[in-house]
């Protein structure tokens, strides 16, 4: 599908809302949709592909179909058998701690993760440490005042954590999956894309709206708006090579 469209958009939202009742059609269209993101900065064919939180494995299967190494790092057993195996080459792993080699990843991959982590920052610079010099880091997140931040709660979250919670038990019957501050937290994207700018190690390749069918880039400079109109923030990154990043680190101080 054309990217950015509305028939795209329309197709990624559709599957969304059917998230619940058929996660295997969600997920596969997602993992293909991100591939393709990809493929546009780099091709997955023999690339060794680390794929963090990637739970049930569609988007390290979607790598490999395309000739990629693909390797999933999930923390929660639970997500890892949620589809009735654990995929091959799977790894019960904090995405804090990973065992792997610095730069030893082509490309890092990370799709909806960071809004479920404490410390962000943290976790970017993991996910940087094992990518290679020129290797790309993916990651994506559902920003707080986002439509959607609240998750399943959403978009009573405006509203208060606690009571958007509360609103769910009455109308469903069962407690929410996710709290504010236990595996849900409000990340914004204001602060996110000034933290990665300021970063010495990479490069901003692009900051963009996930999904959004038109302007994707644009929606994401205009402070205010972008807290609610983006969505879900995607950024690819390039790992800088250590000259690089030595002239960078002159160049700010000689600014400076």
């Amino acid at each position: 599908m054309k990217d950015p469209s509305i028939r795209r958009s329309l197709t990624l939202f559709r599957a969304f809302m059917g998230e619940r009742t058929d996660p295997d059609r969600c997920y596969t269209l997602l993992a293909h949709d991100a591939a393709d993101q990809l493929e546009r900065h780099m091709p997955l064919n023999d690339r060794l592909v680390v794929d963090v939180g990637g739970g049930g494995g569609h988007f390290t299967e979607e790598f490999r179909r395309r000739g990629a190494q693909s390797y999933l790092f999930e923390p929660d057993p639970r997500e890892l058998g949620a589809r009735g195996t654990i995929p091959l080459g799977s790894v019960v792993a904090d995405g804090y701690l990973l065992p792997l080699a610095d730069g030893i990843a082509d490309i890092c991959f990370s799709s909806n993760v960071l809004e479920h982590v404490a410390d962000p920052q943290t976790f970017l610079s993991e996910l940087i440490r094992v990518t290679r010099p020129g290797g790309l880091i993916y990651v994506s997140f559902t920003n707080w005042l986002s439509p959607w931040g609240g998750h399943e709660w959403a978009p009573w979250h405006y509203l208060g954590a606690d009571r958007a919670r509360a609103r769910y038990l009455r109308r469903t019957g069962r407690p929410a999956k996710h709290a504010l501050g236990d595996n849900l937290f409000a990340i914004h994207i204001g602060p996110t894309l000034r933290q990665v700018r300021a970063r010495e190690d990479v490069s901003l390749i692009t900051a963009r709206s996930r999904y959004w069918p038109f302007l994707v880039q644009a929606v994401t400079r205009v402070p205010g708006l972008r807290e609610i109109a983006t969505w879900n923030l995607l950024l690819i990154l390039r790992r800088r090579t250590e000259t690089a990043a030595a002239m960078d680190s002159q160049l700010r101080a000689t600014r400076g």
